[in-house]
Formats: C-alpha cells, structure tokens, sequence
C-alpha cells in the first residue's frame, strides 16, 4: 500500500524536521470525572477474547471535551515514553519488521477491524487506546503477543506494559501486510488515508501550533484514541481523541466513511494552555520536489517527484485558485484571506504514469480536501514551502489561520469534512482547469538569454474550451510586481487546449505574485492560476 520511502517521509514528518469562535461549552456528563480519575492509572485486564481489555467506564464525547479543558488549566504533562535505551533500538528497518496479527484484532467481526502500531525509535510515546461499545469505553491492554517480531528483536526487552504508538483501521479479509489499512493515527497527531486508488500519500493532523515564524513549533499529540465499531460496511468507524501539548489541548471525534476513498466528519474542540502566535486548523503536510516545471535544478532523472502539485481554493466569493506549489530556496509563506471560506486542499492533479516513472505510484497518491462545516469566521489559508534537496521529507503545509488570536485561556471549536480521494469533492465542470505548468528561459527560441527574463505557459483545458471560438478566447494575466511581456495566447495543435505564454521580468524586488485565466466575452471561463515568482528560481 505504501513503499518504504513513503513510509519514512511520513515518520520523519511526525518529528520536527520541519523548522517550522469561541467554542460554547456543552455540558459535560458525570463520565468525565471518571475518565480523569482513571487517566494513566493501569487497569486490571479482564477476560476477552482475542485481545485483552481493562473493565468498563462511562463515555462521551462532551466527558473528553471536559477532560481536554481541565488538561489546559493544568501544567503539561507529556505521555510515558518507555525504556528509551531499548526503544532507541527499534530504528526504521526493526520498526517496521514488526506487525499486528490479524486475529487479534479489536472488532473482528466488524467490517472494518482496528489494528495497533507499535513503539519505536520514531514513535516512542505511549498512546492510550480504548475500545468504545454502548457508551463504555474499556482500555486495550499492551500484550507483546499481539504481534509478530523477529526473534532478535529489541522490542522484546520492552516492559510488558509498554503500550502502543497508534492504530490503524483495515477491511476484513483484506488486512494490509504492513498495517496501515485505509485510515492510520501514527507519530504526534499525524494521520493518512487512502484514496479511490488506495494509495498513501500526503498527511493531514490534528492542529498545526507556530508551524512557521515567529514562534517555535509546537507539536500536538495524541495521547488516546477511544474507537466505536462500525456496524455494517456503510456505517462508519467513530474515533474520538484526545491531544495535548505544552501549549494546547483538545478533544476530537472523528466520524470515518469507508466508501470512493476516504471521508471523514471532525468535530474539533481546542483549548490553550499559552499564548500561541499562529493556530492552524485543519493543516495538511504534503511533499513536493519538482513538477514538469524546475526540473533543471536538480539531478534526479525522474520527470517529476511529488505527493501534491498544487494548492486549491474555493472562495466565500465562488472563486477557484490553482496554486502550483514550488520547491523555494528559501522558506516561503503565502497567505489567502478570506471569510468562511467554501473549501481547500493539496491536489495531485496528474495521474499520468509517464510523468512520474517510479514504482512507488506517486501518480496514484490521493488528494485531500478539506470542507468547512458552519461558519468558520474571518481568517486565511496559510501555505507554507520548506526547501528540500530530496522527498524524502515533507515540505509543503497548508492549513487555516483564524483571525481571533490564540491566547492564553481561549476556546475554539471547527467542524469540518475531509475528502481522502483522487479529485476534489466539488468540481466546477462550467470552468476549465489547469492543467500544466511549465518554466524556463523568458525571450524568443534561439536567440541570447535575457538577463532576469523567466517563460511561464499555463495550460488549460475543459469542456468550455472545446467548443469554444478560438477568436473569443482571450488570455488575462496580471503581476503585483515587475512587468509582464511577450503575452500570447496558443491552441496546442489537434486539441482543445490552450496555453498562455508571458515573461515575466520582476524588477528589483525579485518576488512577484503571478494570476492568469482565460475569459471568453470578458468573463472567466477557468480557474484562476497563482504562483510565487522568486527571480533566479529557474
């Protein structure tokens, strides 16, 4: 489901490589002081088949929200990290040669199984895990033969109470050979799915807390995972979480749909413990290298390395932003405002095999969109590019900044939809879409470079197009700073596509922010393309 490259990406993002409306409370039932009395206190194992459990205790999302907020009056108090000199054994390759057994499973007879993840190197926080049944939640109790493990393995020299680092749902009869299912809560508060290809590939989490300056990043972890079964194989798989951190805590509920990918309902309930300079809702981390524009800045022979090519909008006003993503020199914020935005999300709009040629199917990684439930309020969608020199390590984040700052006491509630699948949720088939991007030396073929002059052609395509009079096709491309040249406007030969070509010459400041459409009587009949010109990029 995943190639081990992939799979490291994601570990080393769950670690900080990177450097990087006011919630009315509900009441919250008499389970709430029951769950905090037991926090951390184990439990005796009861009798059950298959897995062991602790006894019941009463449950609800309004106690776990309870709980979250009595974590953020109080001091942090960071999760048990067991045996550091063994688990700082159980690198990558000894991680992963450790698995779940099948029939072991909590829910076995449910259509969608859940599975644990085991400690290791890279995930050496116990993470507390209960099973969820008529309102009783009782704890999954650690057992060393839950899993398989070498013989030589470190992980056998753990505490036989060490716990589990995160859990993952799988589908009857189809149980993943390395554990990852079609949902997986793996490494801070990092999760994946799958899309209608039932690849892995960009991340999403929990909340982003200071991912890029001023502050320092802060990184928010799951500490327990409360699971409910799902019923039938349209029903879904509910999982509430707890998350903590020196700066934050929060409660989640997440409502998991196992149908055209991956789709899932959360309900997000935020409480901060200090000042944090910038709260990022619904944050996505992604991995771009190099698309079909920028290759020449590097020496790897593939066409193009990436999990996302593009940031996408859908505006309060109905507008629809394709933003090509980059691989910067430097660190590169860029913000979007808005008020209660419709949507957003990291695409990986090409599926072409050729344009990728490696086994690993980076033309199949899912795109991941992200559907407001309710008014969001003022704000902006933040996207952030770290530079990378290979993909191994993500370097795209995208996520939502309120405009309400995040101080010391204040409250914050978001619900919202995630779109695990191929394409965004929402397509607007009476516009055309981009399709290509391309970048190189800006003048005319076969004559002398010109100094600071860089080539864009965008290239779109879509119904509108295809019967469209050539003649009433007009190209609209604006800079908000430098000067734009050489526009023209040409049908690619023997289809209905279109291509715009412009220089771009960006003056002394060297950043520009570049748009261009297509209009036909003067109206946009496209997406809005968006990039971030830096002079000397290409």
């Amino acid at each position: 489901m995943d190639d081990g490259r992939g799979a490291k990406v994601r570990a080393r993002a769950a670690h900080s490589q990177l450097n990087r409306r006011t919630f009315v409370q509900g009441s919250a039932c008499a389970a709430g002081a029951a769950l905090l009395a037991q926090w951390w206190t184990p439990l005796a194992q009861a009798d059950a088949p298959g897995i062991p459990l602790g006894p019941p205790a009463p449950f609800d999302f309004a106690a776990l929200i309870k709980i979250a907020e009595q974590r953020a009056k109080a001091p942090y108090v960071p999760a048990p990290k067991p045996a550091p000199e063994i688990m700082d054994q159980l690198l990558y390759d000894q991680h992963e040669a450790i698995h779940y057994r099948p029939e072991r499973a909590l829910f076995p007879d449910s259509p969608y199984p859940v599975i644990f993840r085991h400690l290791g190197k890279l995930f050496s926080s116990t993470v507390k895990m209960y099973a969820l049944e008529n309102g009783q939640a009782r704890e999954v109790l650690y057992d060393p033969s839950l899993f398989t493990m070498p013989k030589d393995s470190p992980a056998r020299q753990l505490p036989k109470d060490a716990g589990f680092a995160g859990v993952s749902l799988q589908t009857a009869g189809k149980f993943d050979p390395v554990d990852k299912g079609w949902l997986c809560f793996l490494g801070a508060s990092y999760f994946r799915g799958v899309g209608q290809n039932t690849e892995m590939g960009l991340s999403a989490r929990a909340v982003a807390v200071d991912t890029s300056p001023p502050g320092k990043e802060d990184f928010p972890s799951y500490v327990a995972f409360y699971i409910a079964a799902a019923k039938g194989p349209d029903d879904p798989v509910v999982v509430h979480a707890l998350l903590d951190s020196p700066k934050i805590s929060g409660a989640y509920r997440f409502t998991c749909h196992r149908q055209n990918g991956v789709t899932m309902e959360v309900e997000c309930r935020l409480f901060v413990r200090e000042d944090i300079s910038k709260l990022g809702i619904a944050p996505l981390t992604s991995m771009f290298w190099y698309g079909e524009y920028g290759r020449t800045n590097h020496i790897d022979w593939r066409p193009e390395v990436h999990d996302s090519d593009a940031l996408l909008l859908w505006t309060s006003s109905g507008q629809r932003v394709f933003r090509a993503l980059e691989d910067y020199k430097e660190f590169t914020i860029s913000t979007f405002p808005d008020k209660n935005p419709k949507g957003f999300g990291l695409t990986q709009r090409d599926r072409n095999q050729d344009h990728f040629l490696d086994p690993v199917y980076y033309e199949r990684r899912p795109s991941l969109w992200i559907e407001p439930l309710g008014a969001w309020g003022a704000g902006h969608v933040e996207l952030a590019e770290i530079p990378t020199v290979d993909e191994y390590h993500d370097n795209v984040v995208a996520y939502w900044v309120p405009a309400t700052a995040a101080k010391q006491g204040a409250k914050f509630a978001f619900d919202y939809r995630m779109h695990w699948r191929d394409d965004e949720p929402y397509p607007a088939p009476e516009l055309a879409r981009v399709r290509d991007t391309y970048i190189g030396r800006g003048g005319e073929p076969a004559t002398p470079d010109p100094v600071g002059i860089t080539k864009f052609v965008v290239e779109f395509q879509g119904k509108v197009l295809d019967d469209a009079d050539p003649k009433q096709v007009l190209p609209k491309v604006k800079t908000s700073l430098g000067e734009i040249t050489s526009l023209k406007l040409q049908r690619v030969p023997d289809t209905a596509r279109y291509q715009i070509h412009f220089d771009v010459k960006p003056g002394k400041v060297g950043v520009a922010e570049l748009e261009a459409t297509l209009t036909i009587h003067g109206k946009p009949v496209t997406e809005v393309w968006r990039y971030r010109f830096v002079a000397g990029r290409t």
